[in-house]
């Protein structure tokens, strides 16, 4: 039932253009990849953003530090997403408050969407208990089916999914652990790619 609201080219980048989007269209929902938001939040008046409801991060970490100044500075409530492409985008999902977030060294990315199963796995591929890390892997009704015109990468990255009937796995190359509270925590990852600005950099392929 919401409308949405079209920036015009490239103005995703522009804090002050985003500000006046926002207030003059009355937005309540927007999603941001954290450098943008604190790009966002270094503009001046952000808290005449009134109408905002609900701030969704993903596409990178979001730190405990970017997420107190959201709440110093922001209305409404702020999300914490986790996901690659090859599982449609987004399967986890926090919810941040002050309150959680205060203390905290890293922010978690939560518990899995619907439809959605998240494995902690160690070398061989065996389940890790709580507190220990591992490679991060996703099944679900969301997973790919591969890497079109790659079959060798796709063989690498997608699994069988261990008693489930057809089922694949996503092999993530994130590095995560589980919380004694069930909440999962991203690491980093096991291989040297790298993420700026929501972009994914193989340095192999520089």
């Amino acid at each position: 039932g919401a409308r949405l609201i079209m920036a015009s080219p490239g103005g995703h980048r522009d804090p002050r253009y985003l500000r006046e989007i926002i207030t003059g269209s009355q937005v309540t929902t927007v999603h941001f990849v954290p450098s943008m938001l604190r790009n966002f939040l270094e503009e001046p008046d952000v808290e005449s953003c009134v109408s905002l409801r609900r701030t969704i991060c993903s596409g990178e970490e979001l730190t405990p530090a970017l997420a107190a100044e959201f709440f110093r500075r922001m209305p409404g409530e702020l999300h914490n997403l986790y996901g690659p492409t090859e599982a449609a985008i987004d399967v986890s999902f926090w919810h941040c408050t002050p309150e959680a977030v205060a203390g905290r060294a890293r922010l978690p990315i939560g518990r899995p969407i619907q439809n959605t199963r998240l494995y902690v796995v160690d070398r061989w591929d065996n389940p890790v208990p709580a507190g220990v890390p591992g490679e991060l892997l996703i099944g679900g009704d969301g997973v790919a089916l591969g890497y079109l015109g790659r079959p060798l990468l796709t063989a690498e990255r997608f699994v069988a999914e261990p008693g489930v009937p057809g089922g694949r796995l996503y092999r993530t190359g994130d590095l995560a652990r589980w919380r004694e509270d069930g909440d999962l925590e991203y690491l980093g990852r096991i291989d040297r790619q790298l993420k700026l600005r929501g972009y994914r950099i193989e340095p192999g392929e520089i």
